[in-house]
C-alpha cells in the first residue's frame, strides 16, 4: 500500500481523472474510481473496497462524505452518498441516485436511478426499499467501519501484513 496525500491506495487500484480523494481515506485493491466522465470528490476517512467501481454519470459530479463504507464489489454510479453512510457489498447505487448521511444499503441491494434515500435509512432488496430507520447502535457500527479500514490502512502502509503473491 502507498500514501500520496494522505490517502492510502492499494497498488492495484485503478484512479483516473478528475479525482479528489479526502485525508486519511484508502482505496483498497482492483477498486476502480474513473473521473473522466464527470468529476468525483471523496471526503476524509472514506474507504473504497476491494473491486469497487465508482464512475458518475456523464456531466453529472458525484460527492461521496467523510466516514464512508463503500463494501467489496459494489458499484457506485449516483449522485451522491452522504456522510456516514455504509454501502454494502455488491451493492448497486444507479444513476443519479442520492443517499442520505448515516444511512446503510444492505449487501446486494438494487438503489434505483433517481431514488432519493433519506437519512439514517436501511435499505435493503431489489429493487432497494427504506425497510427502517437507522438507530444509535446503527450509527456507532457506521462509524467503527469506518475507523477499523483507518486502521486497516494504516497497519498496511507500515507493512505489518506481508503479501504473499
Amino acid at each position: 500500500m502507498i500514501k500520496r496525500g494522505g490517502v492510502y491506495i492499494m497498488e492495484s487500484a485503478e484512479i483516473v481523472g478528475d479525482v479528489t480523494i479526502g485525508e486519511n481515506s484508502s482505496v483498497w485493491s482492483k477498486a476502480v474510481i474513473r473521473g473522466d466522465e464527470a468529476s468525483v470528490r471523496i471526503g476524509k476517512t472514506t474507504n473504497i473496497q476491494d473491486m469497487c467501481v465508482i464512475h458518475p454519470e456523464t456531466d453529472i459530479p458525484m460527492e461521496i462524505g467523510d466516514n464512508v463504507t463503500i463494501g467489496h464489489g459494489a458499484v457506485i454510479h449516483c449522485r451522491k452518498i452522504g456522510s456516514h453512510c455504509m454501502i454494502g457489498m455488491g451493492a448497486l447505487i444507479l444513476d443519479n441516485a442520492e443517499i442520505g448521511e448515516y444511512s446503510i444499503i444492505g449487501a446486494g441491494a438494487v438503489v434505483l436511478e433517481n431514488a432519493k434515500i433519506p437519512p439514517r435509512s436501511m435499505v435493503l432488496g431489489i429493487p432497494g426499499k427504506v425497510v427502517r430507520a437507522i438507530d444509535d447502535d446503527g450509527i456507532k457500527r457506521i462509524k467503527s467501519a469506518a475507523l477499523n479500514y483507518l486502521r486497516l490502512s494504516q497497519a498496511h502502509y507500515k507493512g505489518e501484513y506481508k503479501r504473499i503473491s
